[in-house]
């Protein structure tokens, strides 16, 4: 069993709040990690089609069932069941009451904006992190299968084929979540869509292209964009606010939260093939970035990260904020270090007098190159 290392952090918010949100991509261990919190209390999953219609003919009289408390998962299948909860939570003021999970972070946010505000944190769980695989001594040395298996527990604990079971995820995904969420008459058209993301990875985003190549509007790649952000199959890295110049790149970069969906849309199947990718670098960024946005969560963080880009192409993959201050990190997967690498750090440092940057890259160089600029191997990612 892995030890999932936002459990003290899910521990410390049950003391804090009557209900605790957990949302996450499907597969990501809500399920586990609310039984390891709750250990005895009820567990109802409202993807049952039986239990979601006994609580959506009468949802007070279902709820006086767990007076006590309870696990519920898939909650947002089930949104009129909120008011009631609520009204629960305001007669019990007792924390840690009830623990709600949910694969979609729109429809559970939304929920919990209007009739749980203040009365429910928020957490978000994401696929093992390397630092978890260390933890567990489930890690490999080869930073190449960390990027080509992702990080979907069932894949480790189980060790099952990635490519088969990552190729039954994205059609129970496209088959039945999507059509839940969004009614997408184009199914197709949307299954491009999904496969053309993959290309977009680590690059700034061009919505009217995406759309062109699909063959629909903007605004419905917008729209299913969100859909794939709301579902934790991507995420877009907003650049950096805090202008240093009027010439700064505004559009988001496109990451996927997975870097083994990733691989398997593009149709990398082996190691090998990874490494020979075009596209391996792209690649090995995604993974770095998503690492960090993982011990971010774990942390009980979700915000805070950045990229760097002006129109003449000085930029700096990721910048994040640590206690205040910046910490500008450029990613390579190179695994001997030069020069060149330090361009964009350096135009960062010498533009922004606060902070530190960070050089991470597959090799196993680690050292201080000035006061202000380290270099780190990518092992050392579990500490960024």
């Amino acid at each position: 069993m892995v030890t999932r290392l936002i459990y003290k952090e899910a521990k410390h918010a049950l003391t804090q709040f009557r209900a605790l949100c957990i949302t996450g991509p499907r597969q990501s261990g809500k399920t586990t990690l609310s039984k390891q919190l709750f250990k005895g209390k009820p567990y109802i999953n409202f993807e049952n089609p039986s239990v979601q219609h006994e609580a959506e003919q009468n949802p007070e009289a279902f709820l006086q069932q767990y007076k006590s408390g309870a696990i519920f998962d898939e909650v947002q299948r089930v949104p009129h069941i909120f008011r009631y909860l609520q009204q629960i939570l305001d007669n019990n003021r007792k924390r840690g009451q009830f623990i709600l999970t949910g694969s979609n972070n729109f429809l559970l946010q939304e929920q919990v904006s209007q009739s749980l505000a203040g009365r429910a944190g928020y957490l978000s769980l994401l696929p093992f992190s390397y630092a978890e695989l260390v933890q567990a001594k489930l890690n490999d040395e080869d930073v190449n299968k960390h990027i080509l298996y992702g990080g979907y527990p069932e894949i480790w604990n189980e060790k099952l084929v990635a490519g088969t079971w990552m190729n039954s995820y994205i059609q129970t995904y496209v088959q039945r979540d999507v059509r839940l969420l969004r009614n997408i008459s184009n199914l197709a058209a949307f299954t491009r869509f999904l496969y053309l993301c993959a290309n977009y990875a680590g690059q700034i985003l061009n919505r009217d292209k995406l759309a062109k190549q699909t063959g629909v509007d903007t605004k419905t790649i917008l729209a299913w964009l969100g859909l794939l952000e709301n579902s934790y199959i991507i995420y877009l890295l907003q650049p950096w606010h805090n202008n240093m110049n009027k010439r700064i790149v505004k559009s988001p970069k496109l990451y996927f939260y997975d870097t083994g969906l990733l691989c398997h849309l593009l149709g990398i199947k082996s190691l090998s093939g990874l490494q020979k990718n075009r596209a391996y670098g792209a690649i090995f960024e995604n993974w770095a970035i998503t690492e960090i946005k993982k011990n971010n969560f774990n942390a009980g963080q979700n915000e805070g990260m950045y990229y760097f880009r002006d129109n003449i192409g000085n930029e700096v993959d990721l910048i994040t904020e640590r206690e205040g201050e910046p910490l500008a990190i450029e990613i390579k997967s190179a695994a001997k270090v030069n020069s060149s690498m330090f361009r964009g750090l350096y135009f960062w440092q010498k533009n922004q007098p606060m902070g530190h940057s960070v050089l991470l890259h597959k090799g196993t160089a680690n050292e201080a190159i000035s006061d202000r600029i380290g270099i780190v191997p990518w092992t050392e990612v579990v500490s960024l």
